[in-house]
């Protein structure tokens, strides 16, 4: 019989998984540009690394709910507590938002970041601004995590 704890742990493992492979795809994509930027110019490897590095968070948010889910159940450092089916699917429905949103929005972020490395390679001044175009992005990964939160400490275990 399947009980709520394999549901917790799943939702826990989409929220640290997806999140992860959005910020993965998205840090690639942006160092792939990256690197082609610092093939004409070597000394711009500071800018490059400041926006291929943006979309790392995702991972991290997702990280971070996947911690929750783990203090939550008491699986960290707590006295382990009885999950029943219905709780279980309460909080893998709740770490969907950052699952789903870290995943998209990572990806988005490194295409994002991947045109402002365009932007700096041609005006280097510029750096400023192209790094809030990525930063914008990164608004709807920071909601995602915060209605995972929310949605997490609304459960009673």
């Amino acid at each position: 019989m399947v009980d709520g704890l394999v549901f917790s742990l799943l939702g826990s493992a989409l929220a640290v998984g997806l999140a992860g492979i959005g910020s993965a795809v998205g840090v690639g994509i942006a160092g792939e540009t990256g690197a082609g930027v610092m093939t004409e110019d070597p000394n711009k490897f500071g800018q490059v690394i400041l926006l291929q590095a943006l979309p790392g968070t995702q991972g991290i948010y997702g990280l971070l709910a996947g911690f929750w889910v783990l203090i939550k159940l008491g699986l960290l450092g707590g006295t382990p507590v009885e999950v029943n089916v219905a709780q279980g699917m309460q909080i893998m429905v709740s770490c969907l938002p950052i699952a789903i949103v870290g995943l998209l929005s990572g990806i988005y972020q490194g295409k994002t970041s991947a045109a402002c490395l365009g932007l700096i390679a041609r005006r280097p001044g510029e750096t400023g601004r192209a790094i809030i175009l990525p930063a914008i992005v990164e608004t709807y990964a920071v909601l995602a995590l915060l209605a995972t939160i929310l949605l997490l400490n609304s459960i009673q275990v």
